[in-house]
């Protein structure tokens, strides 16, 4: 099954992008940074950076946005973990997969590390997501039963996306691809409490993919079937899978145009209902005086990973449909201030909060992966029922932000931590990236 798909690859590595494809590229990385940043001062990454970098440290890549230089996969590591925290980082909805927290983390620090132009940084995301893109869908819905896929195919995007950075033979290609397979975990039960596994999980994987693909640079070998052997990937964890459909038009499409960008910053299994609400709100007027209470109808998978009724940590808080909806329709957005304490701890919004109720709906549960839709219903007090059903996200394929929206994303969180000069300056290095001749010298990253 890898054969074809590492040929391509190699090929892509050597040729580029299309304007098209590269502009689709771009968008990505400005997103990554944007979460990256908003992460990076967090207890995930603090504590990593803790535990493996200290004064002795150095490396060809960094650190952001502090700069500090560390190993490649140091980078790759607490980049990745950072990118993950505040769950803002990008979507590949048929995936149930988040593709850039580990694949750009390792791809930047394999480009700076080795001195690449921006071009083949473009180049290699663009490979580390067609392949763990498609990986991701074939194997849903029933891995993400279990798994949580950035942990779990992130490992593999990540070890192809470092492979496109440094040009990899199909042979040592497919090597990278075997030993990242191998190394790929996740588990849900990870993230269903308040810890801080789930952004680990995506800089595991970035740190795990490039150790596969620097290993398989200097002959390191792997399990070609890896993926559909009788004992590997999809068997393990999957239910009859077949690969031979994503793959069918690889070089023909390219899934990172169909990527989906977070319009709020929890999970975005609540993004539909908080859509919904929000246009109640402005279409009625509504105020949470007014209600008496409120219906969410959703897919399955949205009500086992969010939720949680009765949140009380910043965490819990963007893992519950109750919660966002309540903060959205008090608040008018679900950013990262609608997950302060004194918000969380408001009075007002608690009691709007007991007043959400949870359902599956068996047609929106139908359409997931595909479409992740919800169905919200509130009754006022006086007895009058609003109802918005919204059949997908706004940021998804189909209701996409646009770029000048992404940039007003990019200055709101970067904005938190960066002053405005740098903060411009940041957003308008990234939009030109693709321009930058070597990585290691101009570092347009550099804050």
């Amino acid at each position: 099954m890898l054969e074809p798909v590492v040929r391509w690859a190699a090929d892509q590595a050597n040729s580029g992008l299309t304007e098209h494809v590269t502009h689709h590229a771009t968008r990505a990385i400005v997103d990554w940074v944007a979460a990256t940043i908003s992460g990076a001062d967090l207890p995930p990454a603090r504590s990593l950076r803790a535990a493996v970098v200290d004064d002795r440290t150095g490396g060809g890549a960094h650190l952001i946005p502090s700069g500090t230089p560390v190993p490649l996969r140091t980078a790759a590591l607490i980049n990745g973990a950072a990118s993950h925290t505040t769950e803002v980082d990008d979507i590949f909805r048929d995936g149930v997969y988040h593709p850039g927290a580990p694949t750009i983390a390792a791809a930047l620090a394999a480009a700076e590390d080795r001195g690449v132009s921006g071009s083949q940084l473009l180049t290699g995301v663009t490979i580390g997501y067609e392949i763990g893109n498609r990986i991701a869908a074939a194997v849903q819905p029933s891995h993400y039963r279990f798994w949580h896929t950035t942990g779990t195919v992130g490992t593999i995007g990540a070890a192809a996306a470092v492979a496109g950075v440094l040009r990899l033979d199909p042979q040592r290609f497919t090597d990278a691809i075997g030993n990242a397979a191998t190394m790929a975990a996740g588990l849900q039960q990870a993230f269903r409490a308040d810890a801080m596994s789930k952004p680990l999980h995506a800089g595991h994987a970035a740190e795990a993919g490039s150790l596969a693909a620097l290993a398989a640079s200097e002959g390191f070998t792997g399990a070609p079937d890896v993926l559909d052997g009788p004992a590997g990937f999809a068997a393990a964890m999957s239910e009859g899978t077949s690969f031979h459909e994503v793959f069918e038009n690889l070089g023909d499409h390219f899934t990172i145009t169909e990527t989906t960008f977070k319009n709020h910053t929890c999970c975005g299994h609540t993004f539909a209902a908080i859509d919904a609400i929000l246009m109640l709100r402005e279409q009625h007027a509504l105020t949470p005086e007014q209600v008496e209470r409120i219906r969410v109808g959703t897919y399955q998978a949205a009500l086992e990973v969010a939720g949680n009724p009765a949140p009380t940590t910043a965490f819990e808080a963007k893992f519950s449909l109750p919660y966002t909806v309540a903060a959205a329709l008090h608040l008018g957005s679900v950013r990262l201030g609608a997950f302060e304490a004194h918000q969380r701890d408001d009075p007002g919004l608690r009691t709007t909060l007991g007043k959400v109720t949870l359902e599956i709906d068996p047609r929106l549960d139908g359409a997931f992966p595909r479409q992740r839709g919800a169905r919200v219903t509130v009754v006022t007090t006086t007895g009058e029922e609003l109802v918005c059903e919204r059949p997908t996200r706004r940021g998804d394929p189909e209701l996409p932000l646009t770029d000048d929206e992404l940039s007003e994303k990019f200055l709101e969180l970067v904005g938190e931590r960066l002053d405005p000069d740098r903060t411009n300056a940041l957003l308008a290095g990234l939009w030109s990236l693709g321009e930058v001749q070597d990585l290691r010298t101009a570092r347009p990253l550099s804050v």
